[in-house]
């Protein structure tokens, strides 16, 4: 199926929202976006909406692990917000939702980084 990314910045948060799949397929892709847009504009945060991803793999978990360890680099905050089922259990066998924040849509996200 593949995957569609949608970067967006709103003031100093960049949204990102993933439709499709995040695999091994994808990984790579999805990871080059990303820094590819950190080092070219002024982001204190990430906003990871994931209510279009259908499936995710150990992969996918990697290149947001990454991306959360980048941001947190720089003192900033990653929320994760609309996730499905499937990918929730994913994420909380994984432990990541120890140290990335679940918010349930993008809008309250936004709030909880004092943005919205």
């Amino acid at each position: 199926m593949g995957l569609a990314v949608n970067l967006e910045l709103k003031h100093t948060v960049l949204c990102i929202r993933l439709d499709g799949e995040l695999d091994h397929h994808t990984a790579d892709m999805l990871r080059s976006q990303v820094e590819d847009y950190l080092k070219k504009h002024t982001v204190n945060h990430i906003v990871l909406n994931l209510e279009g991803l259908s499936f995710m793999d150990s992969s996918g978990l990697g290149v947001i692990l990454g991306r959360y360890k980048q941001i947190k680099s720089q003192n900033g905050e990653m929320v994760v917000c609309a996730i499905s089922p499937a990918v929730k259990r994913l994420f909380e066998m994984s432990g990541l939702f120890k140290i990335i924040r679940l918010e349930e849509d993008e809008e309250l996200a936004l709030q909880a980084l004092g943005v919205a």
